[in-house]
């Protein structure tokens, strides 16, 4: 038996300006627009996803401002790199996870 289980559920009610705010964002995300610009920032995101899991990307390793940009420079150059040398080997992009409990969902008509 889950530790949680017994536990009564909880139900969220919004006051009515949070809630109309949050439905009007959930409409616009929906736009091609939107979509475009979540594009541009999921690619951002999966940089600093690769250059903090493959290069250490979280933490400078030196003391003062110099030192540190010549490290996040020299980051950047690695990445570079690294990428450039998948694209020569035809390694494509990792796919998006999908959650097992979203796969279940039907596709959106």
């Amino acid at each position: 038996m889950h530790p949680l289980e017994n536990w009564p559920r909880e139900l969220t009610l919004r006051p009515k300006a949070e809630y109309l705010a949050l439905q009007t964002v959930r409409k616009q995300q929906l736009s091609t627009d939107w979509k475009k610009l979540y594009d541009t920032r999921a690619g951002v995101e999966g940089t600093l996803s690769q250059g903090i899991g493959t290069l250490g990307l979280r933490q400078a390793r030196y003391i003062g401002l110099v030192k540190v940009r010549l490290q996040h420079l020299l980051t950047a150059v690695a990445l570079n790199v690294v990428r450039m040398v998948a694209w020569l080997h035809g390694r494509t992009h990792a796919k998006t996870r999908i959650s097992r409990f979203a796969a279940l969902a039907p596709d959106p008509v």
